[in-house]
């Protein structure tokens, strides 16, 4: 399903007007993508991180509180929309268990976070001569699926 039939079906059957979306799909690999999605879909990924930095390069805002996204997986296919809930920064370094446990990834613990986020974060950072650091400041998001 498209990004656009998705979100027909969702204003039709929610009688939403005149709310955006964003959509997008989990960065890393397309396997990556594509199971990160499903963790979505099954309710076991409730949160994600990002790196600040990016947000002030591009001079975008953080996610909103009640923002929806669809959630594309690596073939641009839509596969749900989650409602954004909360969202906070803080070093990298600071990032919770708990938040690590909402990420919903590998075994869940903050020491897995911190390996395959720091990993991600070197390699996004890479692309714009940036170096990883881990006092950098991170999105954390948290959100439920609500189509």
């Amino acid at each position: 399903m498209t990004e656009k039939e998705m979100w027909d079906l969702y204003t039709q059957n929610n009688h939403v007007k005149n709310k955006n979306y964003d959509a997008w799909c989990f960065g890393g690999d397309t396997l990556i993508a594509d199971e990160l999605a499903k963790l979505v879909v099954e309710g076991i990924k409730t949160a994600t991180a990002s790196a600040y930095k990016l947000y002030e390069l591009d001079n975008s805002p953080l996610p909103p509180i009640g923002g929806l996204n669809i959630i594309l997986d690596s073939d641009s296919n839509a596969v749900c929309i989650t409602e954004t809930t909360k969202v906070y920064t803080c070093p990298f370094w600071k990032v919770s268990e708990r938040h690590a446990f909402k990420e919903g990834e590998g075994d869940r613990s903050i020491a897995y976070w911190r390996k395959v986020h720091k990993d991600f974060f070197s390699n996004e950072l890479k692309a714009y001569d940036l170096n990883f650091d881990e006092n950098m400041m991170v999105v954390c998001e948290e959100f439920e699926v609500v189509w």
